[in-house]
């Protein structure tokens, strides 16, 4: 994605949340474990170090999602926070390439109903996979390749991941249409797991582990 541009509904974040009664609140702490300085947000921050914390070494979800990102600006790896504790930085990123969380944001959901088109080549062409009210943690098991290059997110809000059992880079698909890779920061075609991304307004648990 270039600079210029934005992935949908992003840069109506803000007015989304307060259309659809969404509450938001994390807690950075600048150690591991909950220790050390610690900040609390109700919105999102381009630049968490502008906050009382130089660092982000654990935090603490207590109303989401939100996103968080490796960079300033919302730039870099993304990293999808559902309610609950993260003692350190390992337990919100699945690729394990960077510890650095630079930046964050709410992630309003919109709607209880999912529902996305995966695509095997950009443009929406090639074979095509349709998830409906599901989790899929590899797409090989449901007969469809690993090469994603491009989405429809019909409903709701989705994370794709690099590999299966939702494991490497993250990639949030909010509703819209994205018809090449690149629309979502990825670098190559390669997404091998999605699932649903659901919150406390229309799932009592409102979390990824456990539901």
């Amino acid at each position: 994605m270039t600079e210029q541009q934005s992935p949908p509904g992003e840069m109506a974040a803000a007015e989304s949340a307060e259309e659809t009664g969404q509450s938001f609140k994390v807690t950075l702490y600048e150690m591991e474990n909950f220790q050390g300085r610690k900040c609390e947000l109700t919105h999102e921050s381009p630049n968490v170090m502008e906050k009382e914390v130089e660092k982000v070494g654990s935090l603490q979800v207590e109303s989401g999602p939100w996103l968080g990102f490796e960079r300033q600006a919302f730039g870099g790896e993304q990293f999808v926070l559902e309610k609950g504790d993260y003692p350190r930085w390992d337990s919100w990123s699945n690729s394990h390439r960077s510890d650095s969380l630079m930046s964050i944001r709410p992630l309003p959901i919109d709607s209880p109903d999912h529902k996305i088109h995966l695509f095997e080549n950009s443009g929406y062409g090639g074979r095509k996979m349709e998830i409906v009210e599901d989790d899929v943690p590899s797409l090989w098991a449901h007969g469809f390749q690993d090469r994603v290059a491009s989405v429809k997110v019909l409903d709701g809000t989705w994370v794709g991941y690099e590999y299966p059992g939702y494991r490497g880079r993250q990639y949030v698909l909010e509703k819209g249409e994205y018809r090449h890779w690149n629309e979502w920061d990825a670098s190559q075609p390669l997404i091998q797991s999605v699932r649903r991304i659901r919150d406390q307004q229309w799932h009592q648990r409102g979390c990824f582990e456990g539901c």
